[in-house]
């Protein structure tokens, strides 16, 4: 489904699993080419650390990749499936306060996922990430692997995020 940017941005504000670990999405860039992402540390995704809990920063940074892509790639024309196929995750700080992470989708990774639906029909490629505290420290960095492939003739368009 093609969407707006602030439509996606209202929409995932106020998806239960993100709403309620208190990932907030402050924007997306214009034509889908990134997105900025905030972890509100909270009451409910402190651990008993009292910093914010690893699977609240693990689940923050699962669907932006494969929403960035799917939202590009229709818009240009593709009829595609896109998830994230796998991730890994280091945590290297305790994210004693709010967190934060851009993601940003280039051209090169752009052409690179079209020339590979073009010709193999499928692109699998692992993309970094780095979750920053509000002093701008390193606090985790996670791969994401985003899987992407044409549609099959008759096979239903689902949303697989």
């Amino acid at each position: 489904m093609v969407v707006s940017e602030k439509t996606l941005k209202w929409g995932l504000c106020f998806y239960p699993p993100l709403l309620f670990q208190r990932i907030w999405v402050k924007k997306f860039h214009k034509g889908f080419r990134g997105v900025d992402v905030k972890i509100n540390k909270s009451l409910f995704n402190k651990n008993y650390n009292g910093s914010i809990f690893g699977g609240t920063i693990y689940a923050a940074t699962d669907p932006f990749y494969a929403l960035l892509f799917d939202q590009l790639l229709q818009r240009a024309g593709f009829k595609v499936r896109v998830w994230l196929k796998s991730a890994s995750i280091q945590y290297l700080k305790p994210g004693r306060g709010d967190l934060f992470f851009t993601i940003t989708v280039s051209d090169d990774m752009l052409n690179e996922a079209i020339e590979a639906l073009n010709t193999a029909g499928k692109f699998v490629k692992a993309y970094p990430m780095e979750i920053t505290n509000a002093q701008g420290e390193l606090c985790a960095t996670v791969m994401n692997e985003v899987y992407v492939r044409n549609l099959y003739q008759g096979e239903e368009p689902r949303i697989a995020y």
